[in-house]
């Protein structure tokens, strides 16, 4: 499964969306240089109050641009950055990903995929009825899917630029499907 960096965003403060640029770089361990989430411990601003010693299994958020295209035929533009991820791809089957597998992404990154986003209400103060869009429900077994892209931790630093290649290698052995973290 391999797909393609359609654009990359970071931000050194705390808000809502993440600014795009021409490249990131990631640090093995870390994150994103320079982005406010980048850390060994969770750096998410609600969840360092009480559990600040947990590891960071949010160090890069990814999302597929394929979601603004679905929310754009809802009526929502929503462009690279504005929910908040680090890197947007196209062509990546994301949400269908297990946990474990392993994102190369440009010449040397390599991202292991941790889990699925838990998409908090400030997507509503960003545009009122979107945190409904990235929600789907499964009639059959009552389940729901997050649909606003998944976290990984950097296990190979690297540059990451747009139009950069995106290769998935999947984990050996019985695949565990992602849970939100």
């Amino acid at each position: 499964m391999n797909g393609q960096v359609a654009a990359v965003s970071r931000n050194e403060t705390y808000a809502f969306s993440k600014p795009v640029r021409e490249s990131v770089t990631l640090l093995a361990g870390l994150g994103v240089e320079g982005d406010v989430h980048a850390g060994r411990t969770i750096r998410h601003q609600f969840r360092m109050t009480y559990e600040p010693d947990l590891p960071n299994l949010r160090q890069v958020h990814l999302m597929h641009a394929e979601l603004f295209d679905e929310l754009a035929l809802r009526g929502y533009h929503v462009t690279a950055g504005q929910l908040g991820e680090n890197i947007t791809t196209r062509g990546v089957g994301l949400l269908g990903l297990p946990t474990g597998t392993l994102l190369r992404l440009g010449e040397e990154a390599v991202v292991e995929v941790t889990g699925l986003r838990n998409p908090c209400a400030k997507i509503n103060d960003f545009r009122p009825g979107l945190l409904a869009e990235v929600f789907a429900l499964d009639s059959a077994s009552g389940d729901f899917t997050f649909k606003s892209g998944v976290m990984g931790v950097v296990r190979t630093g690297g540059v990451v630029r747009p139009g950069d290649p995106v290769v998935a290698e999947l984990p050996r052995g019985p695949h565990r499907a992602l849970e939100r973290v």
